[in-house]
């Protein structure tokens, strides 16, 4: 499959994460949306990374094995982040029982 169909998909994704991130006030899906974008790189990542092994080994179709570490190593990232995140939303909601972004402006004082 050419490389062009992944680029676009992860452009598709990415852009709905943006879009996401920029118009909604809900945390929750705000934070689904990072997620989003984060697979969308991961997709990414893992595309180029058969694309330039590939190119290397000529006509062996075995994917290499670089870039799915990269991959890796981001979603244990990505798992902490979400533990994290959930906590403080959670905690947000226990304390304010909203979870909607404009809320945290009225904290500051």
């Amino acid at each position: 499959m050419p490389i062009n169909y992944y680029i676009f998909l992860s452009l598709a994704l990415f852009a709905i994460g943006i879009v996401g991130v920029l118009t909604r006030r809900n945390a929750i899906i705000i934070f689904m949306c990072i997620e989003l974008m984060l697979n969308a790189v991961n997709l990414l990542l893992v595309a180029f990374s058969k694309m330039h092994h590939l190119q290397l080994s000529g006509s062996n179709a075995v994917a290499g094995s670089e870039g799915q570490l990269f991959v890796f190593f981001i979603m244990v990232v990505a798992a902490a982040e979400v533990s994290v995140g959930l906590a403080i939303i959670v905690m947000l909601y226990r304390n304010v029982h909203s979870v909607d972004v404009n809320f945290l402006n009225r904290l500051k004082h």
